[in-house]
């Protein structure tokens, strides 16, 4: 999943690929992550795009279509409710951090 985090994960396929049933597999993917393998991949992706837009914060649409969303609505809206801002707000305030701490 850390590999392939931009692509659309079936949970079939997953769960074939690793010999579980689906059911199963949400079992033990819950115990070890404590989260689901979807919930898992946002979390990678916007980690990711987190990590981009540091780096091109001018470019929020594109950051998003790179780790993997369909809309930049829904990358901004997903964005805000795991780190709390719009990912350009955040990028900017991440960016003065790191002026700061130079």
């Amino acid at each position: 999943m850390k590999t392939h985090y931009d692509r659309v994960i079936r949970i079939d396929d997953l769960a074939d690929h690793v010999g579980l049933s689906v059911s199963s597999l949400n079992r033990h993917f819950r115990a070890v992550t404590a989260m689901s393998p979807l919930q898992y991949q946002e979390q990678l992706r916007l980690q990711k795009a987190r990590i981009q837009l540091i780096a091109a914060p001018h470019d929020v649409a594109a950051v998003g279509y790179v780790v993997g969303y369909d809309s930049p609505s829904q990358f901004s809206r997903e964005y805000r409710r795991m780190f709390g801002a719009p990912p350009g707000q955040d990028a900017a305030r991440l960016q003065g951090m790191a002026t700061v701490q130079e």
